[in-house]
């Protein structure tokens, strides 16, 4: 009915987060290493664009089944007067599938920071070996 929109919720919220923390990266340079390390910011990028996708795929398969309706109040639940069915299946669908999202995205962050730390120790020890 209208699950999508706690997942689209959520990339609202990321996404101004994300434009606050990048313009806050701006101003601070890490020159002190030579390599390149992957900013906060973009990875808040990958968990936006996971959110952004997931819910308009799941938008467009709502309007395909006429669960989505192009005039006011826009979803058949409201108008059919199943407004608490439609609550319960944002509260329960809805809230589960951004939260799995959001746990993948953690471990694609934590996958990120393992890669970078053992690239940096290798670096370094490269470095030592010379």
């Amino acid at each position: 009915m209208a699950c999508f929109l706690v997942p689209a919720s959520e990339a609202v919220v990321t996404t101004v987060v994300e434009h606050v923390v990048r313009s806050k990266e701006k101003n601070v340079t890490d020159a002190s290493n030579d390599v390149p390390k992957v900013r906060f910011s973009e990875k808040l990028g990958w968990l936006n664009k996971m959110l952004w996708g997931g819910s308009s795929l799941l938008a467009f398969e709502h309007v395909w089944h006429g669960e989505v309706i192009p005039v006011f109040p826009f979803l058949t639940a409201v108008r059919n007067g199943e407004t608490a069915d439609m609550l319960a299946e944002m509260g329960t669908a809805g809230v589960g599938m951004a939260v799995l999202v959001t746990l993948i995205w953690g471990g694609m962050v934590v996958a990120s920071s393992v890669i970078t730390k053992r690239r940096d120790t290798s670096s370094a020890a490269e470095g030592r070996s010379e």
